[in-house]
Formats: structure tokens, sequence, C-alpha cells
């Protein structure tokens, strides 16, 4: 059956589009890692500009009073909303948090690496869109791809706010985390409309239950170590910020517990991964697409485990930061995309 030129213009966007929010993570890490977040005080704009400035020169003597004032009363408006929704206790603590208040001193090589961050997160956002009108080519062969590129267009808006309300709450620890599943949540519906795509109209291969499952609980660990891996993140900025940058050596014994549990979800992600691995090579060719996934997975898995140790060991590099973000990011694209593929295996296991 010959694939119309729509349809394949639709897979090579939908591609791009995946490629771009693997990138667009990466930035994120260089962000976090850099200490960057807080580089444009203002949204969707940059210091007031669609391109930020380059020097402190060109800022109002006021700037930093004018950002603090918009960033308190964008928070009052999300505390009024979350009063709404019955999340008062939340609410008062945004209210009351005096973070907010503490101006961001100028830095050019901050707030670029913040504006960059967002060009490739607009470029990203347009290529959901794109991909969305030319999902429409399926309307008649499945309804789920036109709706769920829909749906991630949704989503994206959605992410563009929460990115307003992650700057004007100076970047609130629990905010952070849930902008960070919420690009997972982007990039698996991305995968998803892909293989959906790919697979369109071929039949498919009853798998061992079994296989299912551990891919599943895989993915479920994955999951639950990247929010761990948020939340180390967030504690680590909160004891950088009280040594005042200082003493970098020190950051992760103080880190507490958190650290700790992340440490140990690790070793259960690579346990349920060497498991998924053995049953993966017993059940599927050698050259089938799955085993071929479950290999990159795993080779991920490795590289992830040796940016922890760089990080542990060696005072958290920015560098490793980021690349241990990537790659995490990585691993469970890789695990998403397996586990669709089992749902809807070909004779041969050699589609893709």
């Amino acid at each position: 059956m010959r694939t119309s030129t729509s349809k394949i213009r639709f897979q090579k966007i939908n591609l791009a589009t995946i490629i771009l929010l693997f990138i667009l993570i990466l930035a994120g890490g260089v962000v976090r890692s850099t200490g960057s977040g807080m580089g444009c005080p203002d949204w969707p704009k940059c210091f007031g500009r669609y391109v930020p400035p380059t020097n402190v020169n060109e800022l109002p003597k006021d700037y930093k009073q004018k950002y603090v004032a918009g960033r308190l009363a964008k928070n009052q408006r999300f505390a009024k909303t979350l009063d709404v929704f019955g999340y008062s206790d939340l609410a008062k603590r945004i209210r009351e948090d005096r973070s907010i208040l503490v101006p961001e001193d100028f830095n050019a090589a901050k707030t670029w690496t913040e504006y960059i961050n967002r060009l490739i997160g607009a470029l990203s956002g347009l290529f959901l869109i794109a991909t969305a009108i030319y999902a429409f080519a399926y309307r008649a062969d499945t309804k789920w791809i036109p709706f769920l590129s829909i749906l991630n267009v949704i989503l994206v808006g959605f992410q563009g706010w929460l990115g307003s309300i992650v700057v004007s709450t100076n970047l609130l620890a629990w905010i952070v985390t849930v902008h960070m599943l919420l690009a997972l949540a982007i990039l698996a519906l991305a995968i998803a409309t892909y293989h959906l795509a790919r697979v369109d109209g071929r039949p498919g291969l009853t798998v061992n239950p079994l296989v299912h499952v551990v891919t599943l609980l895989a993915l479920i660990v994955s999951i639950v170590q990247i929010a761990f891996g948020s939340e180390v993140r967030e504690k680590i900025d909160a004891v950088a910020g009280h040594l005042q940058g200082g003493y970098r050596d020190d950051w992760i014994s103080n880190a507490g517990t958190i650290f700790t549990q992340h440490r140990d979800v690790a070793i259960i992600v690579f346990i349920a991964n060497i498991v998924l691995y053995a049953l993966v090579r017993k059940t599927f060719s050698r050259h089938s697409i799955q085993q071929q996934i479950m290999s990159f997975a795993f080779l991920m898995i490795m590289l992830q485990i040796v940016t922890g140790i760089v990080l542990s060991y060696w005072a958290l590099p920015p560098v490793a930061q980021a690349a241990h973000v990537l790659l995490a990011t990585v691993v469970f694209g890789a695990q998403f995309y397996l586990m669709l593929n089992l749902y809807r295996s070909v004779k041969g296991g050699m589609h893709a």
C-alpha cells in the first residue's frame, strides 16, 4: 500500500518534533545546571523585549523592582486560582514566599541561555502545531492520530503557561517537577502519534504478557526516577542558595534522604531493565526492532549511570547534569517506544 504524500510529510514533521523535544529537554537541563532559570525575569518576553539585552546599561535603573512587582502580581492571580480549586494551603505558601522579593542581578550569559531555551521551546511548539495540521491525513484511518496531536498542542499551551508560573514563583520546587513531568507527557504523545502512523494498517502479533508487564513496570520506575531526580535538583538548589554558591563539594551530602532515594531507585531501574533485556532477547529475533530498541535503551542507562557517578564524586559539573537529564529522557522515550511496539508487534518484528 502506497503512503500518501501528506502522510509521509506528517511522519517527517512528527519525527522532527520528537528530536526538537529532546533538544528542548537538553536545553532545559543546561538552564537548570547553569542556574539560568531566572535569566529572564518575565515571560514570554525577556526583560520586556523579544530580543534580550546584552548589557545591564540597556536596562532601566529600576528594572529589579519592576520585575519583582510583576512576579508578585502574577503570583497573586495564581494563588487565587489555587484557592478556587481548594489548594488554600499551597496558595498561602505562595503568598507568603519572600524569595520572590529577592531581585536577580542581570547576567548576560544566563539571560541568553534562558532565551535560547525559550526559542527552542517556541520552535517545538510550531512543529507540534504543524504535526496537528498534517495529522488529519490519517482521519479516515484512525481518529487517534489527529486527537492525540491536537491534545499535544493543548498540553504545550498549558506547559507554556506553567513555564510563566515557574518564572513568577522564582522556580518554586514542586512546579519545576510538574513542568518536567508534563514535558515527558508531551514527548510520549509525540512518540505515540509517530508510532501509530508507522504501523497504520499493519497486523499485530500476540506477545507473552510477562514482557508487557515488565516493560510497563520498567517505564513506571523510570518516571519515578526522573521525578526523584528533579526533586534532588530542587534540594541541591536550596542547599546551594543557603551556602551562597560556595562549598560545592558539600551540596550532595546536604541534600538529605531524597538523594539516597534517587540512588536506590536507580538500582531498581537497572535491575528492571536487565530482566526486560533478557525477556526481549528471548522473545524476539536478533534483528527485530524490539531488540534494537532495548539494546539502545540499555546503552543509555549505562551512560546515565556513568554521569550519575560523575555528579556524585566530582561536585556536580554542569555538563554532566545536563547529560544526565537528557539520558534519563532518552531512556524514557526508548522504553515507551518499545512498549508501543510490543502492543502492535508485526510478524517477524521488523516494523518501527
